[in-house]
């Protein structure tokens, strides 16, 4: 495959320093991708020439700031194919976007409605549907998976009944690296009457996403997983839905007229992008996905595809080595554990060695337990890593074997 790697490497000053001595070796993509220079480039300029609220001035700075937030908007929409711009809710995060729908469109439930979930998911979409049980009475249900970390379609299947009004999986798992059937998923779903939530986190860095092709009506992102600054989140809703969900923040920007008797809510998407946002993450947001493009998103995935199968081959002939997950077109993730060494202790150990991977349970201890684990070590690729560094990795890996197991 035509991909230098070199090249990009050098977009991520960071990836140049070392820790405790070593040549730094970042694994831990899946829980935030570093940040290209372009992208600190933009935030540098719309703070040092740009910065104004946006949408509240008739002066250039709050004018230049608005266009470059709602261009920003134009580029999501067109990026994940959405069919306007009144689709793309601005959020602070993933977990804002799931908390949004589950408060807004969860406020339409009723005592006895059913929510499936699945068992991979990470705590961010089970704890917002858990509040709204607390709330309202709804039922939650959840999908299992088989023996290779894929999802239980049939079982999935037997669960869809008359009282299913959402269901809300991750696309892909971010123990596991599961790639779920997304599309069969929401076509199911609407089968049964039911909405469809996509959780899209793990995924945005590495699948080309189109939402009007997998026909979820809601999917939600974060920025700071697809090599943008933090704090910026995506929520993509069918406009017919969000129209008729109510506001899940009240305050400036979402309102349309304001007396002490009655509020008049503005137009989509701002009736939920109260207070002032991160418009200048959103205008970095706007170059990296420009980035991410440039590249190619399936190249990108192309290369840690190749990283993820040289080593997963070369870990499992490592004496004590269990890797979780399995499942045919898996994404560049393994979690892993040696023996019975504490993931923790391993994570300590490579981490004086200069490579940085994720321990513990990685914000999903229904999966943990599941997998009758309390937690893993956990390597992911991103389109910035190299053969060396698996090499590197692998020779710590054995170095810690050796003196764990």
């Amino acid at each position: 495959m035509d991909y230098d790697v070199t090249k990009y490497r050098s977009d991520f000053p960071i990836l140049s320093r070392e820790v405790y001595g070593k040549p730094l070796v970042y694994l831990d993509n899946t829980a935030s991708t570093q940040t290209p220079r372009c992208v600190v480039d933009e935030i540098e300029r719309m703070y040092f020439q740009h910065k104004a609220n946006v949408h509240r001035g008739v002066h250039a700075l709050s004018q230049e700031s608005t266009l470059k937030m709602e261009h920003t908007r134009e580029r999501v929409r067109d990026f994940v194919n959405a069919a306007s711009v009144e689709e793309i809710i601005f959020t602070r995060g993933t977990t804002e976007s799931i908390n949004l729908v589950a408060s807004s469109y969860g406020s339409l439930l009723s005592e006895g409605d059913e929510v499936v979930l699945t068992v991979m998911e990470h705590h961010a979409n089970i704890v917002p549907w858990q509040l709204l049980r607390d709330r309202v009475g709804i039922v939650i249900k959840v999908v299992p998976m088989l023996a290779d970390g894929s999802l239980d379609m049939d079982a999935y299947r037997s669960m869809l009944g008359p009282r299913t009004k959402v269901v809300s999986v991750t696309h892909v798992s971010n123990v596991l690296g599961t790639v779920n059937p997304v599309k069969e998923i929401v076509a199911l779903a609407h089968s049964h009457g039911a909405v469809a939530l996509i959780d899209g986190a793990q995924a945005i860095a590495h699948i080309d996403v189109d939402v009007q092709d997998v026909d979820a009506d809601f999917y939600v992102f974060s920025s700071h997983k697809m090599y943008g600054p933090t704090g910026v989140g995506v929520l993509y809703g069918r406009k017919s839905l969000l129209e008729k969900m109510p506001p899940y923040q009240g305050g400036g920007e979402m309102i349309s007229q304001v007396t002490f008797e009655h509020t008049t809510y503005a137009d989509l998407p701002f009736k939920f992008e109260a207070g002032t946002p991160d418009y200048v993450g959103i205008a970095a947001l706007h170059t990296a996905i420009d980035y991410m493009v440039s590249v190619g998103v399936s190249r990108m995935a192309a290369h840690e595809r190749e990283l993820l199968d040289y080593t997963t081959r070369q870990m499992l002939q490592i004496p004590g080595m269990r890797i979780f997950g399995s499942a045919p077109g898996k994404e560049a993730i393994i979690s892993f554990l040696i023996g019975d060494a504490h993931p923790y202790d391993v994570g300590m150990l490579l981490d004086k060695l200069g490579i940085a991977v994720r321990t513990g349970h990685h914000c999903a201890q229904p999966l943990m337990h599941a997998l009758g684990v309390e937690g893993v070590a956990r390597a992911s690729f991103a389109m910035y890593n190299t053969i060396e560094e698996c090499d590197a990795f692998l020779s710590a890996l054995r170095r810690v074997a050796s003196m764990l197991v």
